[in-house]
């Protein structure tokens, strides 16, 4: 391991310096603070490395996981009436779960089946990342906070009433108190509600109107009238600093010359600005609040989600491990990368750290800069601890509106620009699925938009493959000239080409395709005695197309119409003698290995002899 200790140190550095200020900007869009991302980062960093099967990969948070992560930490706050000390241990335990999610996905040995993900899926979600991440940056980047604004809070007052009034009734129902005679307990429990209750009860409410896309959509208007043009400000100069910087130099990260140089411009201008807030300098502990204040009943909402970002984040880090191997010229080990994954996820939600993945620039930076080993990112996760230990008071100065900035680069540049390119040169069916995952992710449900495309792209998947087998595998009818060409046709005799017909089989025989398949045998007038049935192109039945089969032979033999089988490879025969279609069906002297077997059969049983073959 420290046979390339020069290199590793250099790329774990500077991977550590690149990851700083998006582990920072990541923390505080989740809504568990910088310090959350910052410990994402130090242990998904080191833990994924030391265990995973990627040598250079550089994990921590990223823009896809931070997204998901930010839409259960909102959800579940929202449970505990948005006190997030009081929500941690339950939303702790659901990245924990995606976590042991994610070490199960590797120990079953499914890392290789993740490269099946349909590319217009993944496009159409990290595309829908970006534009989730630009949106809800639009409040900050104007420096408007709609639970700071009181006018904002206030039209929440009345809803607030209401709902502490409901929950009054409701406890006094729960402890039978609620009944005719004692209802001035019920009543003097009401007058005893305090203005800060409602208060608090009314920044809930405001937080929920004004979180996400729809509601920073909603916001929006009311930000606008209340821009501070000095945050706004602070906001352009950093993107015009990261996106101008690099085209100057791209050895030093963009990013971090405009976290560093707009933050010690402000500090010494002593501008008074919103910054990030307290950054723990201690070393971190154990939450141990997720054992003893575990809530099986809160997280069981979430089991779904915990599986989505499990699989997102196996997505984004074996992507990045193919990125790797491409510049390195090596071969990584997907499923001991999703273990490593999992263990760094895991231990990263103990401490009380976001969820992250391997990612991708901070990787390529690593290689970039000499790292050769699994060393490279332990370093860069230990650079993150020594900042977090020697440097965290200072990175509490940090503008909130430079984060914001951050945040709305890496929303541009997470979009799939190359998917977005080539919309006019790509199948209809895939710019549908692309958008739907788009708008879905966008407007409504993470979770939901990746499965629901799942389906859809598998969908049509299946009807194209149906289609190309249906359009392949057409039935030849041999008493004509048109197949009379073909070297293997015009070798049937004259007289048995209006009683034989030729069925060619190209594809897997499978659900998609059962319909069009089991039109074959409506397909042979009941002239015919007899239907060849090639299969050396089907690699391939389930159990959809072995019943399927299994109808069409019963048909041809109700009809007096005699099934040959030629082909046949190892899986398929396999299927149909494991139901006894061969030989209840098709006897096995009615399978033949290739056409020339079958000709002699025919020659011998339906005729003596056969004559000459006409041109």
């Amino acid at each position: 391991m420290f046979k390339h200790l020069k290199g590793d140190l250099f790329g774990g550095l500077t991977a550590g310096v690149v990851a700083l200020p998006l582990a920072l900007a990541f923390g505080v869009q989740s809504g568990m603070g910088a310090i959350a991302g910052l410990y994402g980062a130090i242990f998904i960093g080191f833990f994924a490395s030391l265990f995973g099967g990627t040598n250079t990969q550089i994990s921590g948070p990223t823009a896809p996981m931070t997204a998901v992560s930010m839409v259960v930490i909102a959800g579940i706050v929202q449970v505990y009436e948005g006190d997030l000390s009081n929500a941690l241990p339950a939303i702790l335990s659901v990245f924990i779960m995606a976590g042991i999610m994610q070490v199960s996905l590797g120990i079953l040995k499914l890392g290789k089946y993740i490269k099946y993900i349909p590319y217009p899926v993944v496009s159409g979600f990290m595309t829908g990342i970006g534009v989730i991440i630009l949106i809800t940056q639009l409040l900050p980047a104007i420096g408007y906070y709609p639970v700071e604004d009181e006018q904002f809070i206030e039209k929440f007052r009345p809803a607030a009433e209401e709902v502490i009034l409901k929950n009054i009734l409701k406890d006094d129902v729960d402890d039978n108190v609620l009944v005719l005679k004692n209802l001035k307990v019920t009543i003097e429990k009401a007058k005893e509600i305090t203005p800060d209750q409602i208060l608090t009860a009314s920044i809930i409410l405001a937080k929920k109107e004004s979180s996400g896309v729809i509601g920073a959509l909603k916001t929006l208007p009311t930000g606008i009238q209340k821009i501070n043009w000095l945050e706004l400000g602070l906001t352009l100069i950093t993107i015009f600093i990261i996106f101008g910087f690099k085209r100057i130099t791209t050895t030093i990260p963009s990013t971090l010359v405009a976290l560093l140089g707009v933050s010690i411009a402000v500090y010494f201008m002593d501008i008074e600005v919103r910054t990030i807030g307290e950054i723990p300098t201690d070393l971190p502990i154990p939450n141990f609040e997720i054992i003893t204040g575990f809530n099986f009943t809160a997280i069981v909402p979430y089991v779904f989600t915990a599986l989505t970002l499990a699989f997102l984040g196996a997505i984004d880090s074996l992507l990045t491990s193919v990125v790797a191997d491409n510049m390195t010229k090596t071969r990584h080990n997907p499923n001991k990368e999703l273990i490593g994954q999992g263990i760094g996820n895991s231990i990263a939600a103990i401490f009380g750290g976001i969820p992250g993945a391997g990612a991708t620039i901070r990787t390529v930076v690593n290689i970039n800069s000499g790292g050769k080993t699994k060393l490279s990112g332990m370093i860069a996760a230990a650079m993150l601890l020594i900042i977090v230990v020697a440097l965290g008071g200072f990175a509490e100065n940090i503008p909130s509106a430079v984060l914001a900035g951050i945040l709305i680069t890496v929303g541009i540049g997470v979009m799939d620009y190359k998917g977005l390119k080539v919309l006019g040169s790509i199948p209809k069916s895939d710019v549908v699925v692309m958008f739907v995952v788009l708008l879905l992710t966008v407007f409504w449900d993470l979770v939901y938009a990746v499965g629901i495309g799942l389906v859809i792209a598998s969908l049509i998947f299946m009807k194209k493959m149906g289609d190309s087998n249906d359009v392949k595998s057409g039935i030849k009818r041999l008493s004509g000239t048109k197949y009379m060409d073909h070297a293997d046709y015009s070798r049937i005799p004259v007289k048995w080409r209006e009683e034989i017909f030729i069925k060619e089989l190209s594809g897997s025989i499978f659900f998609g395709y059962t319909s069009d398949f089991q039109s074959m045998s409506r397909d042979i007038p009941p002239r015919a005695t007899h239907a060849i049935i090639r299969m050396k192109k089907v690699p391939f039945i389930d159990q959809s197309g072995l019943f399927a089969f299994e109808d069409v032979l019963q048909n041809l033999v109700e009809k007096g119409i005699q099934p040959l089988l030629i082909g046949v490879q190892e899986q398929p025969l396999y299927r149909l003698e494991s139901i006894d279609i061969i030989p209840d069906l098709v006897g096995k002297e009615h399978i033949f290995e290739n056409y020339d077997a079958c000709l002699q059969w025919i020659t011998a049983n339906v005729g003596d002899t056969v004559p000459a073959v006409e041109n």
